[in-house]
């Protein structure tokens, strides 16, 4: 089932998510319809609150940019990176800063280039409750990092510079008085 996607302004989009365990109700179900819900918005990353939940939970399939050419490199490791994140930690994050340009579905077209650390190591537990310790690096690790800020409630936008920051308000502004739809199931049909 695809559900509604939460758009910025929403307050569960600023709260900082807590954790649950394996006996949270109907958790496959919900974890099968954030990847449906996902799928239909052509995202490659989305957290519990971008549904509304306030539950450290997110999901991650960066399979599709396999195929795209800026990633031939790691192409292998991308092609069945489809993962299920629980009560993550971000214990470490290394590397060179990089810029990237996110975007978010909960922030419908906006685009900013943002600063992160390259590798990162998280601790998490799977859909199946087995617990993780692993080190990302590249797209995998950005994606992560972003929809781990999700569930601290921070937003890609949090990171911009103050000009950046100006910039996109009137935008963002629009976006948080329903000026512009996040209603991807209208848009991208199954």
């Amino acid at each position: 089932m695809i559900l509604p996607i939460r758009a910025f302004g929403d307050n569960v989009l600023r709260k900082k998510a807590h954790d649950i365990d394996k006996d949270y109700p109907e958790l496959q179900t919900l974890i099968d319809n954030m990847f449906e819900t996902m799928n239909g918005a052509n995202g490659i990353g989305l957290a519990a609150p971008q549904i509304g939940l306030d539950i450290r939970l997110f999901i991650v399939d960066v399979s599709p940019l396999a195929d795209d050419e800026d990633y031939e490199d790691i192409a292998d490791e991308l092609k069945d990176f489809k993962k299920v994140f629980i009560n993550a930690k971000i214990l470490e994050e290394s590397g060179e800063e990089w810029k990237f340009n996110e975007g978010c579905l909960s922030i419908p077209e906006v685009r900013e280039d943002v600063k992160r650390k390259s590798t990162i190591k998280i601790e998490y537990y799977d859909e199946n409750f087995v617990k993780h310790t692993d080190t990302f690096s590249d797209i995998r690790a950005r994606v992560i990092q972003h929809e781990y800020d999700h569930i601290e409630g921070i937003l890609f936008t949090d990171h911009l510079s103050a000009l950046k920051k100006k910039i996109v308000k009137g935008k963002l502004q629009k976006i948080a008085n329903g000026d512009v739809s996040v209603s991807y199931k209208m848009r991208f049909p199954k």
